[in-house]
């Protein structure tokens, strides 16, 4: 296809601007999608906050956005499950296939992965991109493309839910009932898990994880997360704790809120990169302590779980802007936390 796109480029802190690019030409083994939404990342907000996350230094102009779903329009010579008018979830991370970890399966450990808005790779706030067909997954007809932008955090809820092997008649706790933690609570819930408890200090957070399936909330800020778990589970714990705030407090919460031989698993980043935590209750309780790295093999499942309304992926959004109005989204998405859960970005269809 030739012509020209609108794209979005970060030109410094907290400021975006709009340019012309061509439109990308697919590979032969790519597809040329047309973008319908994209979803506001928490990694996204984070860069167009302070222009880093850890050594990954964003160099503008640059490209934001990673989570998206839209209409093939273009297919490549070598293109063989996909066609055109065919709508897709874009898995963003394209790894390199030869590594030990791609070898192994586990391609989410890939240290050459090529994956969107991770500097120096551009993102995908734009109309249209160029993408591998084997890392775009099609979309039943009853699942919306707005559904389709939301597959790729939800496939990081399924990997933590998967990590802590969570099933029927267990009862699990969430710290941070942001985009995350609601999906990872989701996703346990598709999984059987029997009861689930939503911690976080945002009214406004916590009311959404009770209209998602929560079984009840904790609000933080005035409550102690310990005790009102041990009223809640008879003095017994949680079987599993997943902590999506990545703070000290949360973290130490996770371990001392679970029952012995409990489950815990780390999905949030920490803003220091460091933190202290109980080490010796967890060795007391001999928990089982893992971490994620975004997922890996998750998008068909996840795109089977909406499909089968197993979840409901559209309630965690609570604002869509248009492409134009995507600086003001952002900005939104970062001064108004207490009333914004998750923003997606329309930008055609």
């Amino acid at each position: 296809m030739i012509g020209k796109m609108k794209v979005s480029i970060m030109t410094g802190i907290r400021e975006l601007d709009f340019v012309e690019r061509d439109i990308p030409s697919p590979s032969a083994s790519q597809v040329l999608v047309k973008l319908h939404y994209v979803g506001i990342c928490g990694s996204d907000i984070h860069y167009y906050e302070n222009g880093r996350i850890g050594d990954y230094i964003v160099k503008p102009p640059f490209v934001l956005g990673h989570e998206a779903a839209g209409e093939v329009v273009e297919i490549g010579a070598a293109v063989v499950n996909l066609r055109i008018g065919d709508r897709v979830a874009l898995e963003p991370g394209i790894p390199c296939g030869y590594c030990e970890f791609c070898r192994e399966g586990k391609y989410n450990l890939c240290p050459d992965v090529a994956f969107f808005a991770t500097p120096p790779i551009d993102g995908v706030f734009q109309e249209y991109v160029a993408h591998e067909e084997s890392f775009c997954f099609k979309l039943p007809n009853n699942v919306s493309t707005l559904e389709g932008a939301l597959i790729e955090p939800l496939a990081v809820g399924f990997h933590a839910a998967n990590q802590c092997d969570s099933h029927v008649g267990q009862t699990a706790i969430v710290f941070g009932a942001g985009c995350i933690g609601l999906v990872t609570m989701m996703a346990l819930k598709a999984r059987g898990v029997s009861r689930i408890f939503l911690v976080d200090i945002l009214p406004k957070r916590l009311d959404k994880a009770i209209e998602l399936g929560a079984t009840a909330t904790i609000n933080s800020s005035m409550q102690d997360v310990v005790k009102a778990i041990k009223n809640m589970t008879d003095s017994r714990g949680c079987d599993i704790a997943i902590d999506t705030a990545g703070t000290e407090m949360t973290i130490t919460q996770a371990i001392q809120v679970v029952k012995k031989g409990a489950n815990v698993v780390l999905v949030g980043y920490s803003k220091t990169g460091t933190v202290n935590f109980p080490l010796n209750l967890a060795l007391d309780k001999e928990i089982d302590l893992k971490t994620i790295f975004r997922y890996r093999h998750i998008f068909p499942m996840a795109i089977d779980a909406v499909a089968s309304e197993k979840i409901n992926l559209k309630g965690i959004v609570t604002n869509i802007f248009t492409f134009n109005d995507i600086r003001n989204a952002m900005d939104k998405s970062i001064d108004q936390k207490s009333s914004l859960v998750k923003a997606v970005i329309k930008i055609s269809g």
